[in-house]
């Protein structure tokens, strides 16, 4: 697999990586071609997520919550806690400026690749129901004549997807965090129990992975955000500088951090890891979704973005801006962030491994799911197919907290970067199609007063 990140363009006196380039316009295109769908959808979003359209009688496996808390799952794992922080150490608070700026234009390429992947996805004669990135991907080269280039495509799409499901990020910063509070140093006996219970839940399939997640990403995001709210209470005096703060520098940053530049590579890239918009990952879970319409789901998952990273990321850069830790410590990653919660109360460090450990459980899983159905389309839907995947990814899980932190962020990041090469292809492919649709859909169902039924 290539390392994207190796194509850059000067800009600056920085290096912006091509592969950036490629999903900011990918979420600019999408929200001026949709007429900011982000913004005029987000209350039918809302609608859509709390099943005013959903029926048990509609093909696929899982409500629309249900769906959304497995992509969410994905999104909302380490990269909300250490990713924001080692975007901070790296870029400068500024950072967090332009991953929230990501974020709202990552709604609109969310809502594109979702839609494609409901409309485009399986549904086997016993009802269960796979899709994705994969197959609009192949639909869209096939149509204009070239079904050869859409088959190398979508597999090297399935490549990228697989090694992007080695989620090494997330076990090894819960394992850094899990060290740091209790002392225990046995990192490979860490792993091992993560992926013994990962692949316990994978083998139960789809049904206990969305049973999983729907519990898991509630819990996991109410107590971060609580826990932040606290460090930000007891610091409420600072809150407007440290929001000064992040504005001034992201556009008049210290020369240290690499200049206005440097401060948006960080941003975006950390963005781009946390909430996923534009590489194609979410839309293998959004895929089982009960719905005849698949623009509802991609309303559903305009809200992605908006949580990881308007949300949960913008409160993670807050609390380490607010307590000042990134100008005192040496650290960066989960490590700073558990810094800037111990300045409140000084076992809150408790609360973030414990978080940081339902975070890493829960992406590791959604993105357990991703590879698997990657995986599959690869090498067929056989059971001894699937099982080898899932021991391939627990022995991987086993040793992730052994492995250097730099190291793994440029080893996934280049992978998941990578899918989003043929993924935006078939999204631009596709544009006029899917305006098409929205149209249709925004008229008959929004503005139409659509029922529970017609979605």
């Amino acid at each position: 697999m290539p390392n994207v990140h190796a194509q850059t363009v000067p800009v600056a006196g920085a290096q912006l990586p091509l592969i950036l380039v490629w999903l900011i316009a990918g979420g600019v295109i999408c929200t001026l071609y949709f007429r900011f769908v982000n913004l005029r959808g987000f209350g039918h979003s809302l609608r859509v997520i709390r099943g005013d359209y959903s029926d048990r009688a509609h093909p696929g496996e899982a409500s629309p919550f249900q769906a959304l808390s497995t992509a969410v799952s994905g999104t909302v794992g380490l990269g909300a806690i250490g990713g924001v922080a080692l975007a901070i150490a790296i870029g400068g608070p500024g950072a967090a400026f332009w991953m929230v700026i990501a974020g709202f234009i990552g709604m609109s390429t969310k809502f594109a690749e979702v839609t494609l992947a409901v409309k485009y996805r399986k549904v086997r004669p016993d009802g269960t129901v796979t899709g994705g990135a994969m197959y609009y991907v192949d639909e869209a080269l096939r149509r204009r004549g070239w079904p050869r280039l859409g088959k190398f495509l979508a597999g090297f799409f399935c490549v990228a997807a697989v090694g992007g499901s080695l989620t090494i990020f997330q076990v090894n910063q819960a394992w850094a965090q899990f060290n740091a509070v209790t002392g225990f140093n046995q990192a490979f006996v860490f792993g091992l129990i993560v992926a013994a219970w990962v692949g316990f839940v994978l083998f139960g399939g789809v049904k206990r992975i969305v049973t999983w997640t729907d519990k898991l990403s509630p819990i996991m995001c109410l107590l971060y955000i609580l826990a932040c709210a606290v460090v930000l209470g007891a610091n409420y005096a600072n809150l407007p500088h440290a929001l000064a703060t992040i504005v001034y520098e992201a556009f008049a940053p210290q020369a240290i951090t690499g200049g206005v530049i440097g401060a948006l590579i960080a941003g975006f890239r950390r963005a781009a890891f946390a909430n996923e918009a534009g590489l194609g990952s979410a839309p293998m879970a959004h895929a089982t979704v009960r719905t005849r319409e698949p623009m509802s789901q991609g309303f559903a998952a305009l809200m992605e973005p908006f949580l990881d990273t308007v949300i949960i990321c913008l409160l993670t850069a807050l609390v380490v801006v607010v307590t000042g830790v990134y100008q005192t410590s040496a650290s960066d990653g989960i490590v700073l962030t558990s810094e800037a919660f111990a300045t409140v109360v000084s076992w809150f460090p408790i609360v973030l491994a414990v978080v940081a450990i339902l975070f890493a459980l829960s992406t590791v899983l959604s993105w357990g799911y991703y590879g698997e159905q990657a995986w599959t389309w690869l090498f067929g839907e056989r059971k001894a197919s699937r099982v080898s995947y899932r021991l391939f990814l627990c022995a991987v899980l086993s040793i992730a907290g052994t492995l250097d932190l730099r190291q793994i962020v440029n080893i996934v990041d280049s992978l998941n970067f990578a899918m989003a090469i043929p993924n935006l292809i078939a999204v631009y492919l596709f544009l006029p199609e899917l305006r098409a649709d929205l149209a249709g859909y925004w008229q008959r169902i929004v503005l139409g007063g659509g029922k529970k039924n017609d979605a």
